[in-house]
């Protein structure tokens, strides 16, 4: 790999200092209100990051996701090193300029790949081989590489390489990739360079909560920026990651900001927040978007559905969105099933909006000492998840 390129270092944006702090804390459950400092600026956690693999939200332009209230967004660097490269990038001044994004950026490392590419892949000690789904070539990724292109990138949080198995992986399998993570993190610590830039560890582990136990304290020891959760959403059922979610949160560091990866319709968002969990990604408002289905205040819609082919109410009629203040399902229905692309814009619009609209209430309720309350009357609007949250100090 070649060394860190010309970016823009993310602390020529602005003099903010980095950190995390936790402003407050709810007296029924283990939700906090936080705020992550990063060189684009501030991030009011809990929070929910809209997922641009490629380096865009798809469907959606960054000006249009700021306005939607969105302060971090997530971008992947397995994929921009192969498309169109990390040294690329950085020589046209790093991806916060490359894709016209004033926020903050979060790049996976490519440890999901690992378990979703595994046709593709080879992995050993030094790290993992990749043969490119886009055409063939094979790409060395190891962790001192990772953080390479991360910091040719110049995003503002870089996840480590960690190694992800499937939710049905022995537990030897299992207690192999954690082992290999841990020992792929030091590297990584090691090869860090920028001070501009956050690092999280992720914490391996499976089903397997000894395990888990076992990768938190590894990595707590290690001394990292922040500390994510994954291997979760890869096969297992809900009430399983629920369970190693919830057990596993509260082995992380107190003092830094918690991630869980690749989680949450917005009932569980809101659980996973009960957790004590600050950060959460999840590609399924935009991906239900464009698939036609909807998130609303009562429950999920499918907008080809024949039943609103004349109806004028908007998608939600409690939501404030461009989407909902100017359209109707009718029009919706018809923009879908002639296959408009305003049909994807609209429906990402409006899911979009919900997310973060409802991460922006549960801020607002743990400020004002009522997050309990505002989460279990979600709850049972929606028709989601029991509303029995996390107690206080629990595990």
């Amino acid at each position: 790999m070649a060394a860190p390129g010309t970016s823009e270092s993310p602390g020529q944006s602005g003099s903010h200092s980095l950190g995390f702090d936790v402003l407050g804390r709810d007296a029924q459950t283990r939700a906090r209100r936080g705020r992550l400092r990063t060189a684009h600026g501030t991030v009011e956690t809990p929070a929910f990051m809209p997922v641009g693999t490629y380096g865009a939200v798809k469907a959606m332009a960054p000006w249009e996701i700021e306005d939607l209230g969105s302060e971090m967004i997530l971008s992947n660097a397995y994929h921009l090193e192969l498309r169109p490269g990390s040294r690329q990038i950085a020589r046209l001044g790093g991806l916060h300029r490359f894709m016209g994004w004033n926020g903050s950026i979060l790049t996976d490392s490519g440890g999901f790949q690992i378990f979703s590419l595994k046709s593709l892949r080879k992995v050993d000690e030094s790290g993992v081989e990749f043969k490119s789904h886009v055409d063939g070539s094979r790409h060395q990724f190891r962790p001192e590489d990772v953080i390479e292109v991360q910091e040719n990138l110049g995003v503002d949080v870089a996840m480590v390489l960690d190694e992800c198995v499937a939710g049905d992986a022995s537990e030897a399998e299992v207690a192999e990739a954690l082992a290999r993570t841990t020992r792929w993190a030091k590297r990584a610590r090691a090869a860090r360079s920028r001070t501009d830039q956050h690092v999280f560890a992720i914490v391996q582990g499976g089903l397997n909560l000894r395990l888990r136990e076992q990768s938190a304290a590894e990595l707590a020891d290690l001394g990292f920026d922040g500390y994510a959760v994954g291997g979760l959403s890869v096969g297992e059922d809900r009430q399983a990651t629920y369970e190693v979610a919830n057990h596993t949160v509260g082995l992380l560091p107190e003092e830094r900001p918690r991630y869980l990866m690749g989680v949450g319709t917005p009932e569980e968002l809101v659980q996973y927040t009960a957790m004590g969990f600050d950060l959460f990604d999840c590609v399924l408002p935009t991906r239900n978007a464009r698939n036609g289905m909807a998130f609303t205040s009562e429950g999920r819609l499918t907008i080809k559905n024949a039943t609103h082919r004349e109806d004028t109410a908007p998608l939600d009629p409690s939501c404030s969105c461009p989407c909902c203040g100017r359209f109707t399902r009718a029009y919706l229905r018809h923009l879908f099933v002639t296959n408009e692309m305003l049909a994807a814009r609209a429906l990402t619009t409006h899911n979009l909006h919900f997310y973060l609209n409802r991460m922006s209430r549960l801020r607002t309720a743990l400020d004002e000492g009522r997050f309990a309350q505002e989460a279990a009357s979600f709850l049972i609007a929606t028709g989601g998840l029991e509303t029995r949250a996390p107690e206080a100090g629990g595990s």
